[in-house]
């Protein structure tokens, strides 16, 4: 109980400094949603614009514009490609394409929306998130899920990248 607590406190202080120019912390806020009406996996994902900024710049060796006017498509063909390079789910022990619908900016937050389609029952969840864990020794990605009426948290740091849920 303790754990979600603190997850809890770790959102609503990213949500809260979300809005200030300079962070002096790491983290990053996924939140996984089965909707088996639709029988579709949601996905949003919050990451600072200026942490996605610089490691893009690291990785592609170029300067990047995510949220900034100058933002060009390959600045958001390189996101998606370093996302998709560093954010993976198995459902069921299958890994499943993930795919990305839009993004919009959310004062120095990127937020993204995805997809996984063509999901018609969930026991198992693997989660792999090693989205800016490349950056900094003290980047944070939380996830919140919501499958089958069952909210769990997870915290991907360090070495530590990849969870399995079951159902």
């Amino acid at each position: 109980m303790k754990k979600k607590g603190f997850l809890l406190f770790l959102g609503v202080l990213f949500v809260a400094f979300s809005s200030f120019g300079v962070h002096k912390f790491y983290v990053s806020i996924y939140q996984i949603n089965f909707v088996p009406e639709k029988k579709m996996l949601q996905i949003t994902s919050r990451i600072f614009m200026d942490d996605l900024n610089f490691v893009l710049e690291k990785k592609f060796k170029k300067r990047v514009n995510i949220g900034e006017p100058n933002e060009s498509e390959e600045d958001v063909s390189m996101m998606k490609k370093y996302i998709e390079e560093n954010f993976s789910i198995k459902i069921n022990g299958k890994p499943k394409e993930i795919h990305f619908l839009s993004k919009e900016i959310d004062n120095n937050v990127v937020v993204c929306y995805f997809r996984i389609t063509a999901i018609s029952k969930i026991t198992s969840i693997e989660i792999q998130n090693k989205v800016l864990l490349d950056l900094n020794s003290d980047q944070q990605n939380i996830i919140q899920t919501n499958i089958n009426g069952k909210k769990k948290s997870l915290m991907f740091e360090g070495e530590s990248f990849t969870e399995i849920l079951k159902f």
